[in-house]
């Protein structure tokens, strides 16, 4: 951590740039930006980005004086990266964040998560709302309203591919050879993006860790009959609704999220909810970085207000 000084309230303060931070033995990459004094933002990617998946987002918080921290998640970190499945519940991923607040000094901070990052921003605001001040989710819906749509639409076909997720090496194979092979930019990812994710995922070991995300909810329940999705192996984790004010994004052409679901999240939240539907598809901090900007920046600001 990089120390600076700054003036608040007269007074002349030492805070931090967090360049990385520890926990649980692990230790994490950090992109943090803006002004020191700014009100935080915690951008938390999915997969298999990494933190840059914002890169086009932040400055446009900056210029409006927000400071942001984006981790590079568990498993893509290169000093946290382990190896067992069961290190990767949910509950896990979300006291990761806890720890990067803490790191950071942080009581409070607007949380915004995409994909992955989205399941732990909603577990975040659930279990800990103490830590969220506000809560921006984009592509995906609350986990049960992801349970929800799994028995009445599409939606357990759109979720299959996490089973392929499941088989040990050949998953990761067949992920480094996508995303070497461009395979992402196929599905609709920028070119530049592509090229820094790939930087991350060069070996079947690289790969590892972003599947572990998928196996960790579900091989307890491979057995059951029912479909769980992103319940972090943890059934209590969801049970609590939001109520720390959130904004939901989504693109109605995501292939691996569908409408149903989108819809039905507004259930789950007891706080003030936006719903943003965009034309747009799953990729939404690469593709649509000034609306995904905007949703930020009206949800910070009416915070404040209130």
């Amino acid at each position: 951590m990089r120390s600076v000084r700054r003036a608040h309230g007269g007074a002349a303060v030492t805070v931090g740039q967090v360049q990385t931070y520890t926990h649980d033995g692990l230790t994490f990459e950090v992109l943090d930006g803006g002004p020191r004094d700014g009100e935080t933002v915690v951008l938390l990617h999915g997969f298999p980005q990494d933190a840059s998946a914002y890169d086009e987002v932040t400055p446009l918080l900056h210029e409006h004086g927000l400071r942001t921290l984006a981790p590079h998640q568990r498993g893509y970190s290169r000093g946290a990266r382990p190896r067992r499945a069961s290190a990767y519940r949910v509950g896990v991923l979300m006291d990761d964040v806890v720890a990067l607040l803490d790191a950071a000094g942080i009581r409070r901070a607007h949380v915004v998560g995409h994909d992955w990052g989205g399941a732990v921003a909603w577990a975040l605001a659930q279990r800990r709302p103490d830590r969220v001040a506000s809560l921006v989710v984009l592509s995906t819906p609350h986990p049960h309203a992801l349970r929800w749509a799994a028995g009445r639409s599409d939606q357990a076909w759109r979720s299959s591919y996490m089973l392929g997720f499941q088989l040990p090496w050949m998953a990761e194979r067949l992920l480094v050879r996508t995303v070497q092979g461009g395979g992402m930019v196929r599905r609709g990812v920028p070119t530049e993006h592509q090229r820094r994710y790939a930087a991350r995922l060069r070996r079947p070991e690289d790969a590892r860790g972003p599947l572990n995300w998928y196996r960790a909810p579900l091989r307890p329940r491979l057995r059951g009959a029912r479909w769980h999705h992103l319940e972090g192996g943890d059934p209590g984790w969801a049970q609590a609704a939001v109520r720390v004010p959130t904004t939901f994004v989504w693109g109605r052409h995501d292939v691996y999220l569908g409408r149903s679901a989108a819809e039905r999240t507004a259930a789950y939240v007891e706080a003030d909810y936006r719903f943003v539907e965009l034309d747009a598809g799953h990729w939404l901090p690469e593709r649509a970085p000034e609306v995904v900007a905007r949703e930020i920046l009206a949800r910070v600001r009416g915070t404040i207000s209130r």
